[in-house]
């Protein structure tokens, strides 16, 4: 009865350092990827090119605004001369290049985020491959970014409870 107890006791010491010890695993730290970014001496060529860019394109729309202004101008001062078929054709000419305008602001601006998008892509790249290597070398389950709110860095003893939250909610997906 003796042994019974002891071994009892023994097993039961197990159990509670076995999950003292997995508890001590979970290890959790947090990185500000808005702050490295800001400090990356990269990223001041980045947006050297960006602005470089913005400019091009702001110069593009500058000169479109100028000719649609001496058009607009042009039509204006010489409104009551011109015959109606002119008139129609210079309206015509007027609304066409306020088109082509409004498509130009358009597409500027998807293809300045897309510029953005690719000039801070490697950026990000080397941010994430460091958090990584960083999370590997310290033994880091996860790793929150403070500047998004989500996990950069999952580790590979991480445990993912969504099909126990799902089966919880009665979801069978």
């Amino acid at each position: 009865m003796n042994k019974i107890i002891k071994v009892f006791f023994l097993a039961v010491a197990l159990f509670a350092m076995n999950g003292f010890v997995s508890a001590q695993t979970v290890k959790i730290a947090h990185v500000n990827t808005s702050k490295i970014m800001e400090d990356m001496p990269e990223r001041t060529k980045a947006e050297k090119s960006l602005e470089n860019y913005y400019n091009e394109l702001q110069e593009q729309l500058k000169t479109m605004l100028g000719e649609y202004q001496n058009k607009l101008q042009d039509y204006q001062a010489n409104a009551e001369t011109m015959s109606n078929l002119v008139k129609q054709s210079k309206e015509k000419e007027l609304v066409d290049l306020e088109s082509r305008i409004t498509a130009f602001q358009n597409s500027a601006e998807n293809d300045f985020e897309a510029k953005r998008a690719e000039l801070l892509k490697p950026l990000l790249e080397k941010i994430q491959n460091a958090i990584d290597a960083v999370g590997k070398e310290k033994g880091f389950t996860y790793i929150l970014d403070t500047a998004t709110g989500a996990a950069v860095y999952i580790g590979a003893d991480a445990v993912d409870v969504t099909k126990d939250v799902k089966a919880k909610l009665g979801i069978k997906k």
